[in-house]
Parts: structure tokens; C-alpha cells; sequence
């Protein structure tokens, strides 16, 4: 689950992962462009009962732009994260009664208007690359 606005400067990392991800066509990645309403995709979640659920947003983690970290639920609920209808732990709260495993990605932002700053976009390819060759394990995790 790829979240985030086109128009929000580095809030559309989530979305340019997402474009990045279904050109590539892989056959073990489903991806799905959630917008800013992440909500509004949990039955196809439902439906397709993932082993791991990736979800991807800019977060502000107070980082260097463009650094990228697994966010542990413990460390959602007192974040501010994004701009989307729901809150991220809300969400994730509700897909956790269908999905095992949900690895919360948060990437750095500097801007949240106009266009998405070279260091995030390069940032969101790295991540494509990371999740391409299931290496989940090269993220740190926020501390």
C-alpha cells in the first residue's frame, strides 16, 4: 500500500513507489496507489490476505530527507504522519485483524508542496530496488 499525494511535494513518494513498482510487473509484489485515502483499499487487503503488508508514506521521522525507516507500532501513534483521512495506527489497527504481518515504511520528507525533491525520489527508488529483491532487512529501523 503505496500512500501519499501526487500534488504534496514529497508526500508523493508514496505514489511515484507505486508507478515504479507496476512497471516493473513483478509477480510476488501486489501494489496498490492508495491516494490519501488508504482506507478505501482495505477490502482488496481483505480479499487477497497478503503474508506481509508493506505500507509507504512520507513521515516525518525528524531525519535527513530522503532517509528511509521501518516505523514499529509503537513509535505510529505519537508521530504525525502525513495528511491522509485516517490515522496510519488506526488503519493498520483494523488491517492487522487480516494480515499477519504489516511492515510500516516511512521516507523522509522535506517539502509537502509543490514538486517531489531529487533525494526522496532517489529514495523511493531505492526502496523499488529493496522490496524488488526482498531485502526488507537493509531498512533501519527508527529508533
Amino acid at each position: 500500500m503505496c500512500i501519499g499525494n501526487r500534488e504534496g511535494g514529497d508526500d508523493a513518494v508514496g505514489p511515484y513507489i507505486a508507478d515504479r513498482l507496476k512497471f516493473e510487473k513483478l509477480d510476488n509484489i501486489g501494489v496498490i496507489d492508495c491516494g490519501t485515502v488508504p482506507e478505501n483499499y482495505t477490502s482488496i487487503v481483505k480479499r487477497k490476505k497478503p503474508k506481509i503488508l508493506v505500507i509507504i508514506d512520507a513521515v516525518e521521522m525528524e531525519l535527513k530527507p530522503g532517509e528511509i525507516r521501518i516505523v514499529p507500532k509503537e513509535k505510529i501513534g505519537v508521530m504525525t504522519i502525513s495528511t491522509h483521512g485516517i490515522p496510519i495506527s488506526v488503519l493498520i489497527g483494523y488491517l492487522e485483524q487480516y494480515v499477519e504481518n504489516i511492515i510500516f515504511i516511512g521516507i523522509q520528507p522535506k517539502e509537502m508542496s509543490g514538486e517531489i525533491i531529487t533525494i526522496v525520489k532517489e529514495s523511493g527508488d531505492k526502496l523499488v530496488e529493496i522490496l524488488k529483491n526482498n531485502n526488507l532487512e537493509k531498512i533501519k529501523t527508527l529508533q
